[in-house]
């Protein structure tokens, strides 16, 4: 998500509006029981790998190529820029932490000396398909990681993969690159929508044929309260016809995660609810922020001078970018979406996860 241009298409979405409902993720609630009984194991701890975009990514762009290895990125952690697409954590580090375990280090830094926890392959501003960066796709992240199971080094057997985890995220660049090559065109996304689900749903058989024993993938978020969405407005009001494509992709993701948990027999694969913790952290009340604990909810922190410019950009020694006073307070980092690391993000992830406070149904309406 580091391109600007793969969110040109947030500025016209208006699509379906579907009731979707998502049950309680087992899986950390499953490991967590795992680790309690057995500790370490002999044949080694659990292990995160990682696939998707910038939601998860920490650090695979090349330095050279990506605003991630510019201040103020990395402000908050580890206090220079780390290739993450945020001030500090992404939802990678969240999960690892919650799992007990380090963040796994990105793939372009694998070593087999360095790999225990696992290996991070995601790139932001990627998708199920190409986008506009020239990135590797979730198709070509997965072969990386064949590549360490089966290549000559053997980098994991299956006895390692016994605790095994993937979380994919999927934060819709998809939508991005066909909007914005089909001139905004919004008439075919139903189908756009089918083959993004078609193509997922053989990434996650492959995962799962690959040794990995459980697979987490993520809701689309709240598009509609984006930056780029929510500019028009002052950052007040969320766009609810935008957010009505978020729902309508997260209840296809809902119904074939059923129906690949049907045909394994057992829970294999779950859904990890972004688009409820966006919504809880914002404390969105039709459309508009609540009494939200973030000063300006729907207002990034680090914003350009201009439309011509990023975060992070910079002419000589001229800074082309302000930050918030308080980057505590703010939820959005910056205009590219990745909500920013905070204890009340973090809360809000943990406490809809298994494991958290809330056990129940979560369910998203008009």
């Amino acid at each position: 998500m580091e391109n600007k241009v793969c969110f040109i298409w947030c500025l016209c979405l208006c699509l379906f509006t579907y009731m979707t409902s998502f049950p309680a993720v087992g899986m950390i609630e499953e490991v967590d029981a795992v680790k309690r009984q057995h500790g370490k194991h002999k044949h080694g701890d659990v292990k995160l790998f990682v696939f998707g975009d910038s939601y998860v990514d920490t650090g695979n762009w090349p330095t050279s190529m990506s605003i991630s290895w510019k201040e103020p990125y990395g402000l908050t952690y580890p206090g220079s820029p780390s290739g993450r697409f945020s001030d500090g954590l992404v939802l990678t580090d969240f999960i690892a932490s919650f799992l007990g375990i380090k963040s796994p280090l990105p793939y372009n830094k694998k070593g087999s000396s360095v790999i225990r926890d696992g290996v991070n392959f995601a790139y932001g501003g990627t998708g199920v398909f190409n986008t506009f960066v020239n990135q590797p796709n979730m198709t070509t992240q997965i072969n990386y990681f064949q590549q360490l199971l089966q290549g000559e080094e053997q980098v994991y057997n299956k006895e390692n993969m016994s605790y095994s985890i993937a979380l994919v995220s999927v934060a819709g660049n998809d939508y991005a690159t066909f909007l914005t090559k089909n001139g905004n065109n919004m008439e075919d996304l139903g189908n756009v929508t089918n083959s993004i689900m078609s193509q997922l749903e053989l990434n996650l058989r492959r995962l799962h044929g690959l040794g990995v024993q459980k697979i987490g993938i993520t809701t689309m978020e709240p598009i509609g309260c984006l930056p780029k969405m929510t500019f028009a407005s002052s950052y007040k009001n969320c766009s609810e016809s935008a957010n009505s494509l978020s729902r309508f992709h997260n209840q296809m993701l809902h119904q074939t995660i059923e129906k690949l948990n049907n045909q394994t027999g057992r829970p294999v694969f779950f859904i990890l609810d972004v688009y409820s913790a966006f919504m809880s952290a914002l404390d969105i009340q039709q459309n508009h922020p609540g009494n939200s604990n973030f000063e300006n909810p729907l207002k990034p922190c680090c914003m350009a001078t201009s439309s011509e410019y990023s975060c992070g950009d910079k002419r000589g020694i001229t800074k082309k970018y302000v930050l918030c006073k308080n980057p505590e307070l703010s939820f959005f980092w910056d205009v590219l979406y990745n909500p920013k690391s905070s204890r009340e993000v973090d809360q809000e992830v943990k406490r809809l996860l298994p494991g958290g406070s809330s056990q129940t149904q979560i369910t998203s309406s008009r």
